[in-house]
């Protein structure tokens, strides 16, 4: 596949080339726990169920991309979360947590519910800490997949990463993650209903499960759910780091792939939203540093 694709699949869009600095000093070994990477030589074969493809350029560049991202916002460390651009097919992720090193990088990937032993083994070795379920548009893992595969993830210190909506969804699941063997991390807030508040039943549910430590949660994705300046999605974010600020996560979602109705963001905006919705460094730092060195194992 080219830098230019042909084949009739929409062209993810170039993310903001330099993001706004952040508006404090970052404290020492912040991670951005969520982004993604991409390349678009056909070096790493894309998903036929794809529903865009990433923007031009290789593995190299987009890798230097991501440095920059991470240096421009102050941030030591990243957790590249598997794109389902590519499938199953992980080799893009881990070679990028390859290139960037252990004391810098982990991976998240996507399996199918049926990965053998030897799969999971592999992932496990090469820096990959979680793997990721879908719950809004489905996948390559089901709900019955992972509670099956959750004490073979428990077993290799491993973590069930997990995009759900709040208020179709948490209130639901909410039981059954109290009985998983393994630490359970909710995408994007949650991807909640504003307009319904705080109060919102499945909002509040996502709230015990992290208030709990049942479950941790990235404050990420904002632009997903509101335009910039984010100050609109202020009250979850406040209200999740509240409940259990030991179990909060920050993420850029960068390169921002599958946009559909949401407006490209500037990362360091989303940043600069976090750090104007959690203003106490000590807080700061412990979502920022302190939660991800003991999840993701750095």
């Amino acid at each position: 596949m080219s830098d230019h694709p042909s084949d009739g699949f929409p062209v993810a869009v170039q993310p903001v080339k330099t993001p706004l600095a952040p508006s404090a000093e970052m404290p020492k070994g912040a991670c951005d726990s969520h982004v993604h990477m991409v390349d678009a030589s056909g070096a790493f074969p894309l998903w036929k169920g794809r529903v865009e493809d990433p923007g031009p350029g290789d593995f190299e560049t987009w890798l230097n991309r991501l440095d920059y991202h991470l240096t421009t916002l102050g941030l030591a460390r990243v957790v590249i979360v598997h794109s389902i651009l590519y499938g199953g097919d992980n080799r893009i992720t881990l070679e990028a947590v390859r290139r960037l090193g252990p004391d810098r990088a982990r991976g998240v990937a996507l399996l199918p519910d049926d990965a053998p032993e030897a799969a999971l083994d592999a992932l496990a070795a090469a820096g990959v800490s979680g793997i990721r379920l879908n719950y809004v548009h489905g996948g390559m893992l089901s709900w019955e997949g992972v509670v099956a595969m959750a004490p073979r993830l428990a077993a290799r210190g491993m973590h069930l990463q997990m995009l759900m909506a709040a208020p179709d969804h948490a209130e639901g699941l909410e039981e059954a993650v109290r009985k998983l063997p393994v630490p359970v991390v909710f995408d994007h807030i949650g991807w909640p209903d504003l307009a319904a508040g705080v109060d919102e039943p499945g909002f509040q549910a996502l709230c015990r499960m992290v208030g709990d430590g049942h479950a941790y949660v990235k404050l990420s994705g904002l632009y997903r759910v509101c335009d910039a300046p984010y100050d609109q999605a202020s009250a979850h974010v406040q209200a999740l780091a509240r409940a259990n600020p030991e179990r909060c996560l920050w993420g850029s979602d960068w390169p921002h792939l599958m946009l559909a109705d949401a407006k490209l963001p500037d990362a360091g905006a989303l940043l600069n939203a976090f750090l104007a919705a959690v203003p106490d460094e000590e807080t700061r730092a412990q979502i920022l540093v302190s939660n991800p060195d003991r999840l993701y194992g750095f």
